[in-house]
């Protein structure tokens, strides 16, 4: 079964992505914010990951960047999941590494259309 880490400040967020992906058949580990989700990724790097960008701590941004240049960091899925929806924040968010952008609010869907396209569903 492949993990997927939810990286998201909001419990609402996280509960509903849960929700979604493990209908999916994915193993569900969460984070409210990207230091928390740097750590977990140190001990024990996930398939894929669901990112929101404004987040307490470590924004989303930053947690992708740090991400990338971890032993394996280059592996995991990332799916960012924001309301930013200026050109601007999802260019930064691709030239960080992200592979998809998906925005909120979204459903079930949206996110396996996403999967689909990245080869996870």
């Amino acid at each position: 079964m492949k993990e997927f880490l939810i990286v998201d400040d909001s419990r609402v967020v996280r509960k509903v992505a849960r929700q979604i992906l493990e209908q999916l058949q994915f193993q569900i580990s969460e984070a409210e914010d990207g230091q928390i989700a740097l750590d977990a990724c140190r001990k024990h790097m996930p398939d894929a990951i669901l990112l929101d960008w404004n987040m307490p701590n470590m924004n989303g941004i930053e947690f992708l960047r740090a991400l990338r240049k971890e032993q394996d960091g280059d592996r995991p899925v990332v799916l960012f999941c924001t309301t930013e929806s200026e050109f601007s924040f999802i260019t930064q968010a691709m030239e960080a590494g992200a592979n998809e952008y998906i925005m909120k609010p979204f459903d079930r869907e949206i996110i396996e259309s996403k999967l689909s396209e990245v080869g996870l569903c």
